[in-house]
């Protein structure tokens, strides 16, 4: 059975990547790191495979539906 899929919040991502806030938000906004989703009206998260995909490799990154990966 695989392993489900954890949604860490941003002191988590913060910790894992070495980036500021500013330039996660600013590096969202350019595409180049996994986007936050919801997890309530004034949560959000990221989902932890994102995170580890992003931080083996930041330079060639892109979203899943442009890579085709899933």
């Amino acid at each position: 059975m695989p392993t489900p899929d954890r949604i860490i919040r941003l002191n988590t991502v913060l910790d894992r990547t070495g980036l500021s806030r500013s330039t996660i938000y600013r590096k969202i906004a350019e595409g180049t790191f996994p986007a936050q989703i919801r997890i309530s009206i004034h949560g959000a998260g990221w989902r932890e495979s994102d995170i580890n995909r992003w931080i083996a490799d930041p330079v060639a990154w892109r979203p899943e539906e442009e890579t085709g990966d899933g």
